[in-house]
C-alpha cells in the first residue's frame, strides 16, 4: 500500500499494517506520536540525547512486540505505547544511575507567603524545576502526577516499597514548592 493511502486509514488498519512488517505503515505511526513521546521522555530524562535514545529504543521495542497488541479501542494504541516509553525511560534510569538515594528530609519549611507563585511562572520553568529533582523524586512524581499511578502501582514498577514512594513524592512537592518560592 502506498504511504498515502496509509495516512487515512483509521488506527486499527494501521496497526495491522504494521503488524505485517509494512514499513509505511510504521513511519505513518511513528510520526503520529514521535512528538507526544518524546515529551514524555524528557520528562523522565532531562538529557534531551538520552530522551532521543529512550525514544528510539521505545519505538523499537514497540515495533518488535506489535503483534502482542489488542486494540481495545480508540486511544488504546496510544496507551499501550505510552506504557511501553514509560518502561523504558525507568530502565534507562536504571541503568544509569541509581533512582533512590537516601536523604534526610528537609525542615526548612517556607511559609507561603506567596499563594499565587505559579501564576509567575510558564510551563518551560515547571518543567525545568521538574527536571532539576533528584532522579529518584523526579521518576515518583511523574509518575504519579503524569501517568496517574498510586503508591502501590508505582512501588511495584520501581520495586521499592509504597512509603519510598511516598515519601520520594512528599520530597518532590516539598523541593518544588521551595524552588517556586525561591524564584517568586
Amino acid at each position: 500500500m502506498k504511504g498515502e493511502l496509509l495516512s487515512n486509514m483509521d488506527e486499527a488498519t494501521l496497526v495491522k499494517c504494521c503488524k505485517d512488517n509494512n514499513a509505511a505503515a510504521q513511519k505513518i505511526l511513528y510520526t503520529k506520536y514521535a512528538e507526544t513521546m518524546m515529551i514524555l521522555c524528557l520528562r523522565y530524562i532531562p538529557n534531551r540525547e538520552d530522551a532521543k535514545e529512550t525514544l528510539m529504543d521505545g519505538f523499537l521495542s514497540f515495533f518488535q512486540n506489535i503483534n502482542t497488541f489488542t486494540n481495545r479501542g480508540e486511544g488504546s494504541l496510544k496507551a499501550w505505547l505510552k506504557k511501553i516509553m514509560v518502561n523504558e525511560c525507568l530502565m534507562h534510569l536504571r541503568k544509569r544511575q541509581p533512582l533512590f538515594v537516601t536523604h534526610e528530609e528537609t525542615t526548612n519549611e517556607h511559609k507561603d507567603h506567596q499563594e499565587n507563585a505559579l501564576d509567575y511562572l510558564n510551563a518551560k520553568e515547571i518543567i525545568g524545576m521538574i527536571h532539576a529533582l533528584p532522579a529518584g523524586c523526579r521518576t515518583v512524581f511523574n509518575l504519579y502526577v503524569f501517568e496517574e499511578m498510586n503508591h502501590r502501582e508505582i512501588a511495584h514498577i520501581l520495586d521499592i516499597s509504597e512509603s519510598t514512594s511516598k515519601s520520594q513524592l512528599h520530597r518532590a512537592r516539598a523541593l518544588l514548592k521551595e524552588t517556586i518560592l525561591q524564584t517568586s
